[in-house]
């Protein structure tokens, strides 16, 4: 399904539940520290989202067993909760539907040099990325922009999985790649709402589906890194709709 235009009522409860995604994601943000398993955060998630009024419709989603995904070192994205407590020192992506969003973090203290490096360059391509979100604007003016970021840390940039339209789905068309050439692929328009979902990694490219049939890993197991927003594309710009 193609995102659609949304009318004003439909944009209002898309920041409504924007803004649930963002509280509920500092949550977990205060909340993870060494010895947290992924089952506490989803724990968590469960409480916090019906506390404020929301509904996590991941669960069940195609069959996935739980509320969020949680993606740990060089699982990509998609992955599902367990009991393994975290340690220090582990690179834990968190993403959550169906207004989109996602943020990659390091477990413990100050994370090596290299580690750091990634997240805040794929968190800054993210923002490049909604920079040149605009009624008019071409997907692949996202594409580029993002990839001028990570580009410049020689990372690799996950190639089959990327950004999206989200709303009445949890995924929708058009296909955001983090790779492109400006001024090309699909036009954007005022009134969609999109996910920006830049995937980056310290080693290739590749990407493979693991076992449980959900879970994305980096094929040379190295960390990967992973964030996102959704966005309602307005007429000069976009409004970012999942930031407290």
């Amino acid at each position: 399904m193609y995102a659609k235009v949304m009318n004003a009522h439909e944009a209002e409860l898309m920041r409504k539940s924007g803004q649930i995604l963002a509280q509920v994601f500092q949550e977990i943000k205060d909340f993870i520290e060494p010895g947290v398993t992924g089952r506490d955060v989803s724990d968590l998630v469960r409480r916090e989202t019906k506390a404020l009024g929301g509904k996590t419709v991941l669960l069940g989603f195609e069959g996935f067993p739980d509320v969020i995904c949680i993606s740990i070192n060089d699982a990509v994205v998609h992955s599902i909760p367990n009991d393994i407590p975290f340690k220090k020192g582990d690179v834990v992506g968190f993403e959550g539907f169906i207004t989109d969003s996602a943020f990659t973090t390091s477990i413990g203290d100050e994370p090596l040099p290299e580690v750091k490096k990634l997240l805040e360059t794929t968190e800054k391509s993210l923002y490049a990325g909604i920079a040149a979100v605009k009624d008019g604007a071409h997907v692949g003016d996202i594409s580029a922009a993002v990839q001028a970021v990570l580009d410049t840390g020689g990372y690799g940039i996950v190639r089959d999985l990327g950004g999206h339209g989200v709303g009445h789905y949890v995924h929708e068309d058009p296909f955001i790649a983090n790779y492109g050439i400006a001024g090309t692929g699909d036009i954007l328009k005022e009134g969609m709402t999109i996910a920006v979902e830049p995937m980056a990694t310290l080693g290739g490219y590749k990407v493979f589906l693991d076992r449980d049939q959900w879970t994305f890993r980096t094929k040379d197991g190295s960390l990967a890194c992973q964030f996102e927003h959704t966005v309602l594309v307005t007429k000069n710009g976009a409004e970012i709709l999942t930031k407290a």
